[in-house]
């Protein structure tokens, strides 16, 4: 049993400033651990609240047993045959266990059981308290945090992703006593390290978050924060006349850099908006974690909104370091900008010669050729000009030996379309350069041209063969190369494109394009890998499920948008009224023909028919066949499973009144050859055999 609900607990870890960009992450993952690991002590707790800022962790729990229940504990002991003797007199065994357990023997009772009689001990063990297990489950909860490389500092042997400087236990108004990472705990917190004019004295939790507010200057509340950024941004952006540009991504980083953040408006000189946008916006965004502004129309304002870490007396000093620094930044941005311009992409080619693209796979020069000649295939495939997708891949990875993408990595494909343009290139090319990382992450853009497509799958093509054939396929969570992106990005673009691809055989090319052999099965391997990412792409949908993946999947289809035409067709199936009746036809036939090793293709001759409803699911199977064969070359499975599913009547007429199994063998195969073209008109579809329908 739980002890019942007790006061709120307040457990906070101050530090040195958290990395920003885990900062979010680690908040979630220490409430969820501390929560795990009270609930793990049989502790009751209620509400869990995250807290976080640059220099802290916390998490307020609502209702915390200050003890746990006592609970009855039961130890087995040895075999009562084997704890006598034959007069009854207690063994070394009896004894030896009496003893562990700390009572005489003649306390002990005996239990049976199945496997005979044995001895047994029931105690009463008293809770603990929450004071005597919390240290332990704070550790807990910090030694589960996922950081990739934790430190050490001073002479202390604790480790954790930044150094250790207070911690703070309260339990209502008690303070827990205890060590964690080498720091007793107090009730005193610490606020901002500028503003604050000393440690927060905490009576009790109901003092946190306003009172480290009021007094330290820290807010404490990682989402009150962040909404007070984006108010403070929206704001400080109207007033200057536009609009802020950001994502979650950077409102959470700046949210992770701030305790007490003021907004202030910054501005640059207007001749850098003669760079490209995305340039500007990565400057000010990437390096500084600035807010750029748009105007109404979506252009650039010479103006930015950044975040101080502090309300100071002198903001415009503040303001004039800000736009100080991002001055160079611009600077340096317009020289890549200028002088990457005066080499084409043409002409940076040989470049990639010496760039190595992966260990055993050559260099970014052997890639980009590979993935030409594999591009000309793919827009053979899907009718695109050939010549425009062999020129783009070619150039396609030209930019990142430019200096503007050595300073911004993720400009890569972006710059390489400017300066496609730049070099006269088509726009079709210039389009397919950019397009051929997409989609970057899930939920991205997919290209959104043909040229852009079939680079796009290439890339990703050669990308998978490569490392496969390298022997190097992911295992376990480890993925170093993205390839279940890469598998995942391939997904997308094929089935949300309906390209007409022949998957296996782009396999076989990509495969024998690599300059080492591919293992034995690596082609079978590298489909598979990726119809698994089709799977969970589909099951992130309410209304398919993996029986319905299941279906489609047996028949290892070389086209996934024929694979997807499948999938849609057996969801609309299964809300048919005949569906759950012809699933379960359908797996008892292909249970009967497994047990019969039927196989064969031989027509079923009606003269062998002895009973009315043979000869009736026959004449219903040929009407059914013929109104479907063109539909199936159509692809129009919907139509072909709300046709076939009108042979529910005669399909439940035929089970009820005939014994497959006949005694005849000439009339048992000619049953089993029935069945077995009934099956194979639904195969033509899906194994819908596999599928649990139940009506409710």
């Amino acid at each position: 049993m739980i002890k019942r609900a007790g006061d709120e607990l307040l457990v906070e870890i101050g530090t040195e400033e958290l990395p920003p960009k885990a900062l979010r992450t680690l908040m979630l993952a220490f409430a969820d651990g501390v929560a795990a690991a009270l609930t793990a002590d049989r502790l009751a707790i209620g509400k869990v609240t995250p807290y976080a800022s640059p220099r802290r962790l916390a998490v307020k729990i609502a209702g915390v047993a200050a003890q746990q229940e006592d609970r009855e504990v039961e130890q087995k002991g040895p075999p009562v045959r084997i704890a006598f003797d034959k007069d009854g007199n207690p063994t070394k065994a009896a004894k030896a266990f009496a003893e562990k357990c700390g009572v005489p023997v003649a306390s002990l009772e005996r239990e049976q059981t199945s496997k005979g009689e044995w001895l047994v001990n029931r105690a009463e063990e008293p809770g603990r308290s929450l004071a005597e297990l919390l240290p332990g489950c704070v550790q807990r909860a910090l030694d589960g945090l996922p950081i990739p490389r934790r430190m050490r500092w001073g002479a202390n042997s604790a480790e954790f992703v930044r150094p250790v400087h207070w911690v703070v236990m309260l339990h209502g108004k008690n303070f827990i006593e205890g060590t964690v990472l080498g720091i007793a705990a107090d009730r005193k917190s610490e606020g901002h390290r500028f503003m604050s004019t000393g440690p927060v004295t905490l009576k009790s939790t109901a003092d946190y978050p306003h009172l480290l507010e009021s007094q330290g200057h820290v807010i404490a509340d990682f989402f009150d924060r962040r909404q007070r950024i984006v108010a403070a941004v929206n704001a400080a952006a109207a007033e200057a006349g536009g609009t802020a540009v950001a994502d979650d991504a950077l409102f959470d980083e700046v949210t992770a850099l701030c305790e007490w953040p003021v907004a202030i408006t910054g501005h640059f000189d207007k001749a850098f908006l003669e760079l490209p946008k995305e340039v500007i916006v990565a400057t000010l965004t990437s390096h500084q974690r600035y807010f750029p502004l748009v105007d109404s129309s979506g252009a650039l304002l010479p103006a930015f909104i950044t975040l101080a870490n502090i309300d100071s007396r002198e903001p415009d000093t503040v303001r004039d370091g800000n736009e100080r620094v991002i001055r160079p930044r611009l600077a340096d941005a317009a020289f890549f900008w200028d002088a990457d311009r005066k080499l084409s992409l043409a002409d940076r080619q040989a470049a990639l010669d010496d760039v190595v693209y992966q260990r055993g796979l050559g260099s970014l020069g052997d890639k980009a050729k590979r993935v030409a000649l594999l591009s000309a295939t793919v827009a053979a495939q899907i009718d695109t000009d050939p010549v425009q997708a062999e020129r783009a891949a070619l150039l396609a990875k030209c930019d990142l030996v430019t200096g503007m993408v050595g300073e911004f990595p993720e400009l890569q494909g972006t710059m390489g379309r400017y300066y496609a343009l730049n070099d006269r290139e088509t726009v079709a090319v210039a389009d397919a350069i950019s397009e051929h990382y997409l989609p970057r992450f899930a939920g991205d853009a997919l290209p959104g041209s043909p040229c852009g497509q079939v680079l796009a799958v290439a890339d990703k093509l050669d990308t998978l063969s490569g490392v496969f054939a390298a022997g190097n396929k992911p295992s376990g969570n480890r993925d170093p190369f993205g390839l279940r992106r890469a598998a995942l990005g391939l997904v997308r673009i094929i089935v949300e494109g309906a390209l007409e691809i022949d998957l296996p055989q782009l396999i076989e090319n990509a495969l024998d394009l690599q300059p080492v052999a591919a293992p034995p099965g690596a082609a079978e391997d590298i489909y598979d890998f990726i119809v698994e990412r089709l799977r969970g792409w589909y099951l992130e949908r309410d209304n398919l499920t993996a029986e319905m993946f299941e279906a489609v999947r047996f028949q290892r289809l070389p086209s996934l948008s024929d694979f997807d035409s499948r999938m849609q067709a057996v969801a609309d199936f299964v809300d048919n009224e005949a569906a759950e009746s012809l699933a379960a036809a359908n797996k008892r036939i292909a249970n009967i023909l497994r047990q019969a090793e039927f196989s064969g293709d031989a027509e079923p001759r009606a003269a062998l028919f002895t009973d009315q409803a043979e000869h009736a699911l026959l004449e219903a199977l040929q009407t059914a066949r013929a109104a479907v064969a063109d539909l199936v070359s159509q692809r129009e499975y919907q139509q072909v499973l709300t046709r076939l599913a009108e042979l529910r009547a005669p399909v439940d007429e035929f089970f009820e009144k005939v014994m497959v199994m006949a005694d005849d063998a000439s009339v048992r195969q000619n049953r089993l050859a029935l069945l077995a073209h009934l099956r194979a008109e639904f195969l033509n579809v899906a194994d819908i055999s596999r599928l649990s329908i139940a009506r409710s």
